[in-house]
């Protein structure tokens, strides 16, 4: 399926984040298959890669199920790709292992039991995928309820919370290999919780689920994670060896997640768009993972879509309609003096130093506005200028990292205005901020 000979027919994959549909239905895709190489000259027993969302982390994740997965034979969806022309790795790996997937991406809810229930489901959507074990003559009985309960969602608390070990287990003993864990958005069950009230039920749920699957699982080969955040190990890892952790300030893998700009340019040439990529530039690139420059995948995906049906729209905010951006708002509506004036210098282009906390719990997120300038950081809403230099306490210089951003900024300020009408002093500081943001003229 070589791009170069197909881009007149290949699909964009708008929306798309499974890496198998993508490549049997003739989707264009970009190749990040280099990440497979990187990550098993690199892993460590649990792998956790952390990126703002809509980078890829799931189509990576999909990506990795393909290549690793007893039982398929997937040789043809690599060809021609960066991990098919590794034929020694292809060989001792491809297809070899299996593979327990696991999205958190939808556990959520207004209340506890209602995340439970979406847990739940999600366990059972992977017994159903593996439901031959249910039959297999390796599996023992006691195992054989538990996964039958599982699959129907009868399961007691204490099953659920082991499930990934069982799954395991059950895997090891059906091919006699090690299991590859995958789960990918580990932390939107906390994030969600956090936002709902009922945040201190799911770090205990969390701390339980995940050290069962990762701390005391001798059937684990290895195991990677993704997320946006990456979560204290007292919090939520306790009793677990340091993961093996990659996040936006890490070189490695720093072009696997995103788009670098000459894949972007590569995109605009395939579809004869090449004249729009100044707008594209200024509207969705400007983050800086490791020392790469990135582009948000969603963004490009979604504007080059909409510019082969309407070579004359515009650029405008996508990532914006992806989540409620609740960070922002938290962020603005608890700044005091000084963090509005570091606004307004963000506005303007300007940059603001700060020291990062890269590891948190969201249970100190309100603690300090220090906090939320790290997560703001983390979360994609905001980027470094360059390299920290020296010891990780040292201040980094952050800026909006592109238009897209600063239109996200602008509607939180606009709403949060509209909020306190009735309040004359929150009002005349919000209209400052928001004018600060008409009369900068560049960007």
């Amino acid at each position: 399926m070589e791009t170069e000979l197909k881009t007149t027919i290949l699909k964009l994959p708008v929306g798309i984040d499974n890496f198998e549909k993508i490549r049997r239905n003739d989707f264009y895709y970009v190749d990040k298959t280099s990440f497979i190489k990187t990550l098993l000259h690199s892993w460590g027993e649990v792998n956790l890669f952390t990126r703002p969302r809509r980078f890829g982390k799931t189509l990576n994740m999909k990506m990795l199920q393909a290549f690793f997965e007893i039982g398929r034979d997937n040789q043809d969806l690599f060809e021609n790709l960066k991990i098919g022309r590794e034929r020694e790795l292809c060989d001792e790996y491809m297809n070899r292992y299996p593979v327990i997937f696991l999205t958190l991406k939808s556990v959520e809810g207004e209340t506890y039991e209602d995340a439970m229930e979406r847990m739940a489901i999600q366990v059972s959507e992977e017994c159903i995928r593996l439901s031959f074990l249910a039959q297999s003559q390796q599996i023992t009985q006691a195992d054989r309820r538990v996964f039958e309960a599982l699959e129907a969602q009868t399961a007691v608390p204490q099953q659920l919370t082991n499930s990934l070990r069982t799954l395991s287990r059950m895997l090891e003993a059906h091919y006699g290999q090690k299991v590859i864990l995958l789960m990918d958005e580990y932390d939107v069950p906390l994030d969600k919780s956090f936002h709902n009230g009922y945040y201190n039920k799911m770090i205990s749920f969390m701390r339980i689920f995940l050290g069962e699957a990762l701390k005391t699982n001798d059937a684990l080969k290895f195991a990677v994670i993704t997320g946006c955040l990456r979560i204290s190990k007292e919090s939520i890892f306790t009793g677990l060896n340091n993961p093996r952790t990659n996040s936006i300030t890490n070189k490695l893998h720093n072009e696997h997640f995103g788009f670098t700009d000459s894949e972007v340019r590569k995109v605009l040439e395939d579809y004869n768009l090449s004249s729009n990529y100044d707008d594209l530039r200024v509207w969705y690139n400007g983050y800086r993972f490791g020392d790469a420059d990135v582009y948000c995948p969603w963004d490009i995906i979604n504007h080059v879509s909409e510019l082969r049906e309407d070579p004359t729209v515009r650029p405008k905010c996508y990532w914006n309609n992806t989540s409620s951006n609740n960070m922002v708002k938290r962020f603005i509506d608890k700044a005091d003096d000084t963090t509005r004036s570091e606004i307004e210098d963000l506005i303007a282009g300007k940059s603001v130093a700060k020291v990062i906390k890269q590891t948190l719990t969201y249970g100190e997120l309100d603690r300090s506005i220090d906090n939320l300038w790290s997560v703001l950081f983390l979360t994609g809403y905001l980027t470094k200028t360059q390299d920290p230099v020296g010891l990780q306490s040292e201040p980094i210089n952050l800026v909006i990292p592109n238009l897209e951003i600063r239109e996200i900024f602008i509607e939180k300020i606009r709403d949060l205005f509209t909020e306190h009408l009735q309040d004359t002093q929150t009002q005349e500081e919000l209209q400052r901020l928001y004018r600060a943001f008409l009369d900068a003229e560049d960007f």
